[in-house]
């Protein structure tokens, strides 16, 4: 399979659903911030997150490669038996999960901390910022995007905080209160 194929150089690319959009059409940007957000968390597992966390997070790009498939996908045309394609609503939880278990370790929040820290959590604070974006452009789309995308990306962005934060106080890094 050759990496490229020449039909982008018109500016627009193909949905699942063989439309034709041009590659500054909303629901391209709401994968490609996905996709950038995929990005920082390769960033952050190369910056040494830790085992329990990298393991978690490698989870979770791949579960990003099941939200970018649904919103290039307008038209539902995934057959929902491939559920590799799909985020869940067990999805959803088991990143409730993972916020709870985190959280029971860091000493409570007061007030808010400045991004930064270990470069592993300065790139999850970064990550979690994109994610935020992607949410946005996800909520925009028409369209609408599928609630459980919505809400697992709702969720993650939480979940990247808190990992920013595990990271850093397992490193020993204090925080930065504002």
């Amino acid at each position: 399979m050759k990496i490229y194929t020449r039909t982008g150089d018109t500016g627009e690319t193909s949905l699942f659903d063989n439309s034709r959009v041009s590659k500054a059409h909303p629901r391209v940007d709401a994968y490609g911030d996905v996709d950038e957000l995929n990005a920082w968390l390769g960033v952050a597992l190369a910056a040494d997150v830790g085992g329990d966390i990298a393991a978690d997070l490698t989870r979770i790009q791949r579960d990003l490669f099941a939200v970018g498939a649904q919103l290039a996908d307008p038209s539902d045309r995934l057959a929902t038996r491939v559920t590799k394609a799909f985020v869940s609503d067990e999805d959803v939880e088991r990143l409730e999960q993972l916020i709870d278990r985190l959280e029971a370790q860091l000493p409570p929040l007061r007030r808010f901390i400045l991004a930064g820290g270990s470069p592993a959590g300065a790139a999850l604070h970064l990550a979690r910022t994109v994610c935020r974006r992607a949410e946005r452009r996800i909520v925009a789309l028409e369209p609408a995007a599928d609630v459980v995308v919505v809400r697992y990306v709702n969720r993650l962005s939480d979940l990247l905080f808190v990992m920013a934060r595990a990271v850093n106080h397992r490193a020993g890094v204090p925080e930065s209160e504002w």
